[in-house]
């Protein structure tokens, strides 16, 4: 099978520079080059069937209820070396560590905006501080129990962590059964590859949870929107994973300040909630009073210390994207060291100075909502039409707080099955870091990918697919 060849000057995942096989992949290029076309597609076809059998899909917010899509799952894995994981494991850790010190930083001491790292108005008013988190004393101070970091590889080969996904980050029931279709369809791989599992995740999480409460047998929850959140089937599976119930809002009720699931037997004190909800619609009577997701009095139960929520309320303030430019900061800060992980430069909108900038150079740039996610609210300048570019400038004059911008990074490409047989897409990651009574991780994450030639929007909601993500054991493929 033939494998086109990167472009010149970006970081490709299978070829160096000099369009040599990388050493890790010299199995992976051998596989390829010796694959037949046919049993490639009818494979291909056999995923489709597998994970629509199984209900792998989600659901795009704006389309009509109930219309399940697939995220398509591209058959040619992403591998990384076990010395790039390592680097990236350890600077991982570093980061979501400061980042849960920040948190309980900015809802106690406040000793990083006394200190005039960070701003007291980017703090507290940002729309997601919560001042009811104040003072409010949490099992090991911890706030993200589970964090998802996205992270790209540039031209210079080095990673940069794009974003913090600290409130309710998704994806990872899909690194687990991207894994397993793997496995699946071509077993034969695995017993030549040295590739570190990654199926032990929903123990490390359920062990997460239950370090989350300080009691000796906790009884964890997962508290679900319900069917028609785009990530339900994510939801569902890390409960049925996990042997824990999945609850909705109406399964569960407050009484004398203690959270109570309805059972058959009657009600069953609730200690920890992992929930996939955000802060708003988790109680009427304290956040948005139209909610019908969540559990009135949930709020007082959690303020009273009978119940622990995970992620805790008032951690998007840590994942703004507006607060993302001062982690390095807060790792000097809170740790005395330097950042192992790179962030992209990013130009903050809310200063006069880089308003102007952006404004300038509106074309080059990428311009994301400060609470954007999901690709969406967001410009890339090059690929932008006249009509997008004023737009956004006019946005931008409007309300420059609510954006920010980065320049527009060359995301490394990996050899990808599309219609003309296998050819280069840019892609990203996004490692899953759980954080109990210690930092734990599985050898891998969600590997996105984008499947349009030259596209650098990875979400599934903008029409990207998925990778097994590979993590080498001892650097050999």
């Amino acid at each position: 099978m033939l494998i086109q060849t990167p472009a010149e000057g970006l970081y490709d995942e299978l070829f160096d520079k000099d369009n040599r096989v990388r050493p890790q992949c010299r199995m992976l290029e051998n596989w390829l080059l010796n694959s037949n076309e046919e049993l490639i597609a009818e494979k291909r076809r056999e995923a489709d069937v597998l994970f629509q059998r199984l209900g792998i899909t989600f659901n795009v917010y704006g389309e009509d209820k109930g219309a399940d899509r697939l995220i398509p799952f591209d058959l040619i894995p992403r591998v990384i070396s076990a010395s790039d994981w390592h680097t990236l494991q350890t600077g991982l850790r570093q980061r979501v560590q400061a980042l849960n010190r920040f948190l309980h930083d900015i809802y106690h001491d406040y000793d990083i905006v006394k200190a005039g790292v960070i701003s007291a108005e980017q703090v507290f008013a940002n729309p997601q501080y919560q001042p009811g988190m104040q003072n409010l004393k949490l099992p090991r101070n911890l706030y993200c129990h589970i964090a998802g970091i996205d992270l790209i590889r540039h031209s210079d080969g080095d990673f940069y962590v794009l974003e913090d996904n600290l409130r309710c980050p998704s994806g990872v029931s899909y690194m687990l059964e991207n894994r397993r279709m793997m496995m699946r369809l071509f077993p034969e791989l695995f017993t030549h590859s040295a590739v570190a599992p990654v199926e032990h995740y929903p123990n490390l999480l359920g062990e997460t949870l239950r370090a989350a409460s300080l009691k000796p047998d906790p009884t964890v929850v997962v508290l679900t929107p319900g069917r028609f959140n785009s990530a339900y089937f994510e939801h569902a599976f890390l409960a049925r994973q996990m042997g824990v119930e999945l609850v909705e809002g109406a399964d569960l009720f407050v009484a004398q300040n203690r959270v109570y699931m309805k059972t058959t037997v009657g009600p069953q004190q609730v200690d920890v909630i992992y929930r996939r909800l955000d802060d708003d619609f988790l109680d009427p009577l304290a956040g948005n009073p139209d909610s019908m997701l969540g559990v009135a009095g949930l709020y007082a139960a959690y303020r009273t210390g009978n119940v622990v929520l995970t992620n805790a309320m008032g951690t998007g303030v840590a994942d703004d994207k507006s607060i993302y430019p001062y982690v390095p900061d807060m790792i000097r800060f809170y740790l005395d060291e330097e950042p192992i992980l790179k962030n992209v430069p990013t130009w903050q909108c809310r200063k006069p100075t880089d308003l102007q900038y952006v404004l300038d150079h509106l074309p080059e740039l990428v311009v994301k909502e400060a609470q954007g996610a999901g690709g969406y609210g967001m410009l890339i300048g090059p690929k932008a039409s006249k009509q997008e570019l004023a737009t956004f400038r006019s946005l931008l004059k409007a309300r420059p707080q609510d954006y920010i911008a980065q320049p527009t990074l060359s995301l490394s490409t990996c050899p990808t099955f599309v219609d003309e047989g296998v050819a280069p897409r840019h892609l990203d990651l996004r490692p899953f870091v759980l954080s109990g009574k210690k930092i734990q991780m599985v050898p891998g994450g969600l590997t996105r990918v984008a499947l349009e030639e030259g596209s650098l929007v990875v979400n599934s909601s903008q029409g990207g697919g998925t990778k097994d993500t590979w993590v080498l054991e001892d650097d050999r493929c």
